[in-house]
Protein backbone atom coordinates (compact mmCIF):
# COMPACT_ATOMS: atom_id res chain seq x y z
CA UNK A 1 0.00 0.00 0.00
CA UNK A 2 1.64 3.27 -1.07
CA UNK A 3 2.03 6.21 1.29
CA UNK A 4 -0.34 9.01 0.29
CA UNK A 5 1.09 12.47 0.99
CA UNK A 6 -1.47 15.25 0.43
CA UNK A 7 0.20 18.38 -0.91
CA UNK A 8 -0.80 21.53 0.95
CA UNK A 9 0.07 23.57 -2.13
CA UNK A 10 -3.42 22.67 -3.39
CA UNK A 11 -5.18 23.43 -0.09
CA UNK A 12 -7.14 26.54 0.86
CA UNK A 13 -4.39 28.82 2.19
CA UNK A 14 -6.91 30.85 4.17
CA UNK A 15 -7.81 27.78 6.24
CA UNK A 16 -4.77 25.51 6.37
CA UNK A 17 -5.36 24.18 9.88
CA UNK A 18 -8.82 22.94 8.90
CA UNK A 19 -7.49 21.58 5.63
CA UNK A 20 -4.96 19.46 7.53
CA UNK A 21 -7.71 18.06 9.73
CA UNK A 22 -9.56 16.95 6.59
CA UNK A 23 -6.67 14.61 5.70
CA UNK A 24 -5.88 13.39 9.21
CA UNK A 25 -5.68 9.76 8.03
CA UNK A 26 -2.72 10.56 5.74
CA UNK A 27 0.60 9.56 7.37
CA UNK A 28 2.58 12.28 5.55
CA UNK A 29 1.85 15.88 4.61
CA UNK A 30 3.82 17.32 1.70
CA UNK A 31 4.85 20.97 2.00
CA UNK A 32 6.34 22.72 -1.03
CA UNK A 33 8.60 25.68 -0.28
CA UNK A 34 9.12 27.72 -3.46
CA UNK A 35 11.25 30.83 -3.88
CA UNK A 36 10.27 32.25 -7.28
CA UNK A 37 13.88 31.70 -8.39
CA UNK A 38 14.58 27.96 -8.57
CA UNK A 39 10.98 27.53 -9.71
CA UNK A 40 8.67 30.19 -11.21
CA UNK A 41 6.37 30.46 -8.20
CA UNK A 42 6.36 31.53 -4.56
CA UNK A 43 4.48 29.47 -1.98
CA UNK A 44 5.17 29.69 1.77
CA UNK A 45 8.11 29.47 4.13
CA UNK A 46 9.27 28.34 7.55
CA UNK A 47 6.90 30.51 9.65
CA UNK A 48 3.90 28.74 8.07
CA UNK A 49 5.42 25.29 8.64
CA UNK A 50 6.21 26.18 12.26
CA UNK A 51 2.66 27.46 12.83
CA UNK A 52 1.12 24.27 11.41
CA UNK A 53 3.41 21.80 13.19
CA UNK A 54 1.54 21.66 16.55
CA UNK A 55 -1.74 20.86 14.78
CA UNK A 56 -0.80 17.64 12.99
CA UNK A 57 0.60 14.23 13.94
CA UNK A 58 1.60 13.51 10.34
CA UNK A 59 5.18 13.44 9.16
CA UNK A 60 6.03 16.81 7.61
CA UNK A 61 7.61 16.04 4.24
CA UNK A 62 9.17 19.36 3.23
CA UNK A 63 10.23 19.82 -0.39
CA UNK A 64 12.65 22.72 -0.79
CA UNK A 65 12.45 24.18 -4.29
CA UNK A 66 14.83 27.02 -3.49
CA UNK A 67 18.31 28.13 -4.49
CA UNK A 68 20.53 28.29 -2.54
CA UNK A 69 19.17 25.57 -0.28
CA UNK A 70 21.92 24.90 2.28
CA UNK A 71 21.45 28.15 4.28
CA UNK A 72 17.83 27.14 5.00
CA UNK A 73 18.26 23.52 6.08
CA UNK A 74 18.58 24.25 9.80
CA UNK A 75 15.59 26.61 9.77
CA UNK A 76 13.53 23.96 7.97
CA UNK A 77 14.38 21.34 10.60
CA UNK A 78 13.64 23.74 13.45
CA UNK A 79 10.29 24.63 11.89
CA UNK A 80 9.23 21.00 12.31
CA UNK A 81 10.23 19.07 9.19
CA UNK A 82 10.59 15.32 9.58
CA UNK A 83 11.92 14.90 6.04
CA UNK A 84 13.79 17.47 3.95
CA UNK A 85 13.93 16.94 0.20
CA UNK A 86 16.29 18.97 -1.98
CA UNK A 87 16.89 18.94 -5.73
CA UNK A 88 19.82 17.28 -7.44
CA UNK A 89 19.76 20.00 -10.11
CA UNK A 90 22.19 22.82 -9.45
CA UNK A 91 23.46 21.35 -6.18
CA UNK A 92 27.21 20.95 -6.65
CA UNK A 93 27.65 19.52 -3.15
CA UNK A 94 24.66 17.20 -2.80
CA UNK A 95 26.58 14.69 -0.68
CA UNK A 96 27.37 17.37 1.90
CA UNK A 97 23.78 18.64 1.84
CA UNK A 98 22.46 15.15 2.63
CA UNK A 99 24.99 14.83 5.45
CA UNK A 100 23.73 18.10 6.91
CA UNK A 101 20.09 17.00 6.73
CA UNK A 102 20.89 13.79 8.59
CA UNK A 103 22.90 15.73 11.20
CA UNK A 104 19.80 17.86 11.80
CA UNK A 105 17.83 14.70 12.67
CA UNK A 106 15.72 14.56 9.51
CA UNK A 107 15.33 12.01 6.76
CA UNK A 108 17.07 13.16 3.58
CA UNK A 109 15.31 13.23 0.24
CA UNK A 110 16.42 14.10 -3.28
CA UNK A 111 14.00 15.30 -5.96
CA UNK A 112 14.73 14.87 -9.65
CA UNK A 113 13.20 16.97 -12.44
CA UNK A 114 11.81 15.53 -15.68
CA UNK A 115 14.87 16.41 -17.80
CA UNK A 116 17.38 14.90 -15.33
CA UNK A 117 18.45 11.28 -15.87
CA UNK A 118 18.11 8.81 -12.98
CA UNK A 119 21.84 8.13 -13.06
CA UNK A 120 22.35 11.57 -11.47
CA UNK A 121 21.52 9.90 -8.15
CA UNK A 122 23.90 6.97 -8.49
CA UNK A 123 26.53 8.45 -6.16
CA UNK A 124 24.15 9.17 -3.26
CA UNK A 125 22.15 5.95 -3.12
CA UNK A 126 23.95 5.08 0.11
CA UNK A 127 22.75 8.30 1.78
CA UNK A 128 19.30 9.10 0.48
CA UNK A 129 16.14 8.05 2.36
CA UNK A 130 13.58 9.38 -0.14
CA UNK A 131 13.72 9.84 -3.90
CA UNK A 132 11.07 12.10 -5.38
CA UNK A 133 10.46 11.86 -9.12
CA UNK A 134 8.86 15.02 -10.49
CA UNK A 135 6.24 13.86 -12.95
CA UNK A 136 5.55 17.47 -13.96
CA UNK A 137 7.88 20.41 -14.28
CA UNK A 138 8.06 21.79 -10.72
CA UNK A 139 6.57 25.12 -9.75
CA UNK A 140 2.80 24.90 -10.13
CA UNK A 141 0.06 22.51 -9.08
CA UNK A 142 -2.59 21.11 -11.38
CA UNK A 143 -0.28 20.18 -14.26
CA UNK A 144 -0.74 17.13 -16.47
CA UNK A 145 1.22 13.98 -15.70
CA UNK A 146 4.28 13.39 -17.91
CA UNK A 147 4.03 9.75 -19.00
CA UNK A 148 7.65 9.75 -20.12
CA UNK A 149 8.69 9.68 -16.44
CA UNK A 150 7.41 6.12 -15.96
CA UNK A 151 10.64 4.69 -17.38
CA UNK A 152 12.61 6.79 -14.89
CA UNK A 153 10.52 5.46 -12.01
CA UNK A 154 11.23 1.90 -13.14
CA UNK A 155 14.95 2.58 -13.40
CA UNK A 156 15.10 4.17 -9.95
CA UNK A 157 13.08 1.30 -8.47
CA UNK A 158 15.71 -1.09 -9.82
CA UNK A 159 18.54 1.11 -8.50
CA UNK A 160 16.90 1.01 -5.06
CA UNK A 161 16.52 -2.77 -5.25
CA UNK A 162 20.20 -3.16 -6.11
CA UNK A 163 21.21 -0.83 -3.27
CA UNK A 164 19.60 -3.14 -0.70
CA UNK A 165 18.40 -0.09 1.23
CA UNK A 166 14.92 0.89 2.39
CA UNK A 167 14.45 3.97 0.21
CA UNK A 168 11.03 5.49 -0.35
CA UNK A 169 10.36 6.17 -4.04
CA UNK A 170 7.92 9.04 -4.39
CA UNK A 171 6.21 10.72 -7.33
CA UNK A 172 4.91 14.27 -7.47
CA UNK A 173 2.79 15.85 -10.19
CA UNK A 174 -0.46 14.91 -11.88
CA UNK A 175 -1.14 12.07 -9.46
CA UNK A 176 -4.77 10.96 -9.26
CA UNK A 177 -6.82 7.78 -9.55
CA UNK A 178 -5.88 7.49 -13.23
CA UNK A 179 -2.12 7.77 -12.81
CA UNK A 180 -1.84 6.00 -9.44
CA UNK A 181 -1.94 2.48 -10.93
CA UNK A 182 0.68 3.47 -13.52
CA UNK A 183 3.24 4.83 -11.06
CA UNK A 184 2.74 2.15 -8.42
CA UNK A 185 3.12 -0.61 -11.00
CA UNK A 186 6.36 1.12 -12.07
CA UNK A 187 7.61 0.96 -8.47
CA UNK A 188 6.51 4.14 -6.68
CA UNK A 189 5.85 3.67 -2.95
CA UNK A 190 4.82 7.24 -2.05
CA UNK A 191 2.38 9.46 -3.92
CA UNK A 192 2.19 13.24 -3.55
CA UNK A 193 -1.27 14.42 -4.58
CA UNK A 194 -2.64 17.94 -4.44
CA UNK A 195 -5.76 18.81 -6.42
CA UNK A 196 -6.77 15.12 -6.60
CA UNK A 197 -7.34 15.33 -2.83
CA UNK A 198 -7.93 18.96 -1.89
CA UNK A 199 -9.98 19.53 -5.01
CA UNK A 200 -12.58 17.02 -3.79
CA UNK A 201 -15.31 17.60 -1.24
CA UNK A 202 -14.61 14.32 0.56
CA UNK A 203 -10.85 14.23 1.07
CA UNK A 204 -10.90 10.92 2.96
CA UNK A 205 -12.73 9.23 0.09
CA UNK A 206 -10.24 10.71 -2.37
CA UNK A 207 -7.31 9.20 -0.45
CA UNK A 208 -9.06 5.84 -0.14
CA UNK A 209 -9.85 5.90 -3.85
CA UNK A 210 -6.18 6.30 -4.74
CA UNK A 211 -5.19 3.48 -2.41
CA UNK A 212 -7.85 1.25 -3.96
CA UNK A 213 -6.46 1.54 -7.48
CA UNK A 214 -2.76 1.13 -6.55
CA UNK A 215 -1.06 -1.87 -8.15
CA UNK A 216 1.86 -3.99 -7.00
CA UNK A 217 5.18 -3.10 -8.60
CA UNK A 218 6.00 -5.20 -11.62
CA UNK A 219 9.47 -6.74 -11.67
CA UNK A 220 11.34 -6.77 -14.97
Amino acid sequence: MPIIAPSLLAADFSNLRQEMSAVVEAPWLHLDVMDGHFVPNISFGMPVIKALRPHSQAKFDVHLMIDPVDPYLEATAKAGADHITVHVEGNAHLHRTLQTIHALGCKAGVAICPATPPEALSEVMDMVDIILVMTVNPGFGGQKFLHGQLAKIRTLAEMIRRSGRDITLGVDGGIDETTTPLVTEAGATMLVAGSAIFGKGDRKAAIEGMRAVARPARRA
